[in-house]
């Protein structure tokens, strides 16, 4: 199933009302007002995203054999003025920028983002997301097939 636009009153931004009537099984993100919701991710795309974080989680965040000083985070939620919340499958900041994480969604925009594509979210992560961090100043993006 594809990401699709879901308006619960057409015309007006969507609210984390909207977000909290997402269905079990789904998860949904308020980008520029607008609620998009997908089918929680399968077992193949977590398995990709574990074994991602796995080879950077030590170099990055632990400078195990590599520059540390980062948080690197799966599917954090992030709010932003320009969505209510969004949530890449993983994303980075630097430490210098962010001294430390917050107990809800993380408002300091991402240095570094992580989209794995799959069949079922590519056209969503290629058109909508990648729209929106780029007008929200995230530096970096890696996009991984799944």
């Amino acid at each position: 199933m594809s990401s699709l636009p879901a308006a619960s009153h057409p015309g007006m931004p969507a609210t984390f009302l909207d977000l909290e009537r997402v269905p079990e099984g789904y998860k949904g993100e308020i980008i520029a007002g607008v609620l998009y919701t997908q089918p929680r991710p399968r077992p193949a795309h977590q398995d990709a995203l574990g074994t991602l974080f796995g080879d950077i989680d030590g170099p990055f965040r632990r400078g195990k054999g590599g520059p540390g000083g980062w948080w690197i985070l799966v599917e954090p939620g992030i709010a932003h003025p320009e969505a209510a919340e969004s949530s890449p499958d993983m994303a980075g900041w630097r430490r210098e920028r962010t001294a430390q994480l917050p107990p809800g969604p993380v408002e300091v925009v991402p240095d570094w983002i992580c989209e794995s594509l799959s069949p079922s979210n590519r056209r969503y992560d290629l058109l909508v997301k990648k729209r929106f961090y780029a007008k929200i100043g995230v530096q970096h993006l890696r996009r991984d097939g799944a």
